[in-house]
């Protein structure tokens, strides 16, 4: 289990829990507007962080933190993953796992396992613009195995896309929509450009601006998707910068 990062609290990564967040180290993917490079960049990693200190911290911590939040990097890639995992479980912890969904094998064996009480993966857009979005070869079919994955394994879950302007136009966002079923929840969410794998610049807004973001609730094809979504059971929200 290689660690790069650690958060030791977070309000806002797992829902209605004080959290802390673990970071692993290596992706398979290349996406370039990637707001954790050090984590993906093998010229840009830092000093790993020993499992047993972050384990030692959460031992000390049991009855003030709620949940651990493992995020990557793709943390399906660690070989000692389930290890790392159940030794978190018989902390006591509710666990949150990050994931691209481009390994369904180790998803469907943490889910066996139930050591996952809420996923979180990442639609990267029209599973035909794979391989230009995340710069990587994948069998794109592992993608809805994982979808599928999910929506069994009977914890909460959510699926995000993030409107990555460059790249994806809302024609792209109407067709990610087809891989959504009713009782999904999904996040379109905006891209952060303050760190990027590629040193990204935003795109001049296009509907409102503030501060120099554009606000994706306004814009009418948002609106339109949000519409959709009421119609077809499918629950979606917006995050904005």
């Amino acid at each position: 289990m290689i660690i790069g990062g650690f958060q030791r609290f977070s309000l806002l990564d797992y829902p209605g829990h004080l959290a802390a967040i673990v970071f692993t180290q290596g992706c398979n993917f290349r996406c370039p507007y990637c707001h954790n490079p050090e984590l993906v960049d093998p010229q840009r990693y830092g000093t790993q962080i020993p499992v047993a200190e972050v384990l030692e911290f959460l031992k000390g911590r049991k009855g003030k933190l709620g949940a651990v939040c493992i995020t990557g990097g793709e943390p399906t890639l660690q070989r000692g993953l389930v290890d790392f995992l159940q030794e978190i479980r018989k902390l006591g912890y509710l666990i949150k796992l990050d994931t691209n969904g481009s390994n369904p094998k180790v998803l469907r064996q943490l889910s066996q396992l139930n050591l996952v009480d809420y996923w979180a993966m990442d639609l990267k857009g029209p599973l035909h613009l794979y391989p230009l979005l995340c710069r990587s070869e994948i069998d794109r079919q592992n993608i809805q195995e994982s979808m599928e994955i999910l929506r069994q394994s009977g914890s909460e879950y959510e699926f995000r896309t993030t409107f990555f302007e460059t790249l994806l136009t809302w024609e792209d966002i109407d067709q990610v929509r087809v891989l959504l079923k009713p009782g999904d929840r999904f996040f379109l969410q905006q891209c952060r450009y303050e760190k990027t794998l590629d040193n990204l610049k935003p795109a001049p807004p296009a509907i409102a601006q503030e501060d120099g973001c554009l606000h994706l609730v306004e814009h009418p094809s948002c609106q339109s998707l949000l519409d959709w979504a009421g119609k077809h059971q499918v629950n979606i929200g917006i995050r904005s910068l």
